[in-house]
């Protein structure tokens, strides 16, 4: 018979040629036995691999929901040829079955059960469907803040808000939870939000470096307002020289503030309250032209001079090799009467000096 082959041309050919799995192998097969304790996988040519012991137990949540008759992904861990055995894992995949989980539920926003495992100085431990992810402490919502060591043992309610398997990384939010609303009014308010725009506010922080506002944003015809949280800086508080914060504002003083721009990674406001005034150093030519004299208050003493305040905003400088013994006897606070010298008002500086109010010797 012309068509007749023999069994050297049949091997010879690649559509019968039998490839034997080797370990680390990736296999596809059909599962066609399940029980309690093993799973056995048809992985072509007629050669079966069995899934038993310690690897069923690992993925065993994952092969609880696999059926007979149904396809999978293995890898092979041992080949026994003289036993005709094959050793199979099936954990990657079962690993992969879970990390395609949490992205389906990062993308879908959905609400998921967390048990609290441990907490360290960045947040709260978790597990999550057999997996440990991580809740910073500044994802959690109110009433959890401060308390996050009560956690350990309980049950929270969280989002996905990161998932990098490359990195292990599986990171979640519980305020995403507890406080929906109030983010998704953060989050409409915030679109609302007009660089260089005026809002009215109330001081929510003080600290050494600035003031956090809650600024209160109109996001509909309604009359609707919502809450978006900004820092005034301490250069941007006012025109004159800020050193402490708390001595110009305090907790729940209302100001209104100008929105310099956004921070694109924070979603926080780069407010100003200075900017609501004209800026006095714009007209401080015209108002103190060189040669002028002027009244002003000392309002700092520096080894390399004094400074004389003129009016919100300005100070001079009177430097001290224009006071010899005078600098000794002048204190905070004094009223004294200076010669403008020079202005520079690309670098917001003026040169002073005293004039003295004593009268000359022979003055009669």
């Amino acid at each position: 018979m012309a068509n007749a082959k023999t069994m050297a041309d049949l091997l010879a050919n690649n559509k019968f040629k039998i490839i034997a799995p080797k370990k680390d192998d990736v296999v596809e097969g059909v599962i066609t036995v399940k029980n309690s304790k093993s799973l056995v996988i048809d992985v072509g040519a007629k050669t079966e691999g069995i899934l038993v012991g310690r690897e069923f137990d690992e993925a065993a949540d994952y092969i609880e929901k696999l059926e007979v008759g149904q396809k999978v992904e293995a890898m092979v861990m041992s080949v026994d040829h003289n036993k005709g055995q094959i050793l199979l894992s099936i954990k990657h995949a079962a690993a992969q079955e879970k990390w395609d989980f949490f992205i389906e539920a990062m993308e879908k926003a959905e609400v998921l059960e967390a048990t609290g495992i441990e907490t360290n100085k960045g947040g709260l431990i978790v597990v999550v469907n057999g997996v440990r992810g991580f809740v910073p402490s500044s994802q959690f919502g109110k009433k959890y803040l401060g308390n996050l060591q009560k956690l350990k043992g309980q049950v929270i309610k969280v989002k996905v808000i990161e998932v990098e398997k490359e990195k292990n990384r599986l990171i979640f939010s519980e305020k995403f939870v507890s406080e929906a609303k109030e983010l998704a009014a953060r989050e409409q308010a915030l679109g609302a939000v007009k660089t260089g725009e005026v809002y009215e506010g109330v001081v929510s922080g003080v600290m050494p470096f600035g003031l956090f506002i809650t600024a209160e944003v109109p996001t509909g015809e309604k009359g609707e307002v919502g809450l978006v949280e900004g820092l005034v800086h301490i250069s941007e508080i006012s025109w004159e020289k800020v050193t402490t914060v708390g001595a110009f504002y305090k907790l729940g003083d209302r100001v209104k503030v100008k929105v310099m721009g956004i921070d694109a990674e924070t979603n926080k406001l780069n407010l100003s309250i200075k900017q609501l005034t004209p800026d006095p150093w714009s007209s401080a030519m015209d108002k103190y032209p060189v040669g002028s004299v002027v009244t002003g208050t000392v309002s700092r003493i520096e080894p390399y001079g004094v400074f004389v305040n003129v009016e919100s905003g300005i100070d001079g400088l009177v430097h001290a090799s224009k006071l010899e013994n005078d600098m000794e006897k002048m204190q905070k606070g004094e009223k004294v009467s200076v010669n403008v010298e020079n202005i520079d008002l690309e670098n917001k500086r003026m040169s002073l000096s005293l004039i003295s109010n004593e009268l000359p010797v022979d003055y009669k």
